[in-house]
C-alpha cells in the first residue's frame, strides 16, 4: 500500500491517493472509516484525527494563518 499524495488544484479530474495490493481478492467498496492524516501543502502542519464518513473536513493552519479543507470527497476503484 502506497501512501497519500499532496493535493494539487489544477488536476480537476480527482487524484490517486492511495493504493492497495489485493492478490487474488476482489476489491468492490471503499468507505473512509477511521482516523486519517493529512499534511499542510505550503507548511507542512500535520493534521491528525480526520474523519472523512461526513466527506468533508475542515480546521485551521495557524503556520500560514489559512482555513484548510478536505470537500466534495468521492471514490473511483479501478484496476491497475
Amino acid at each position: 500500500m502506497a501512501g497519500p499524495m499532496a493535493y494539487d488544484e489544477s488536476k480537476s479530474k480527482g487524484q490517486k491517493v492511495i493504493d492497495f495490493d489485493c492478490r487474488g481478492l476482489e476489491f468492490i467498496e471503499f468507505q473512509p472509516d477511521g482516523e486519517w492524516e493529512a499534511k499542510g501543502t505550503e507548511s507542512s502542519t500535520p493534521f491528525t484525527g480526520i474523519d472523512l464518513t461526513e466527506g468533508d473536513w475542515y480546521d485551521y493552519d495557524e503556520k500560514t494563518g489559512e482555513e484548510v479543507s478536505i470537500g466534495e470527497v468521492s471514490w473511483e476503484i479501478k484496476r491497475a
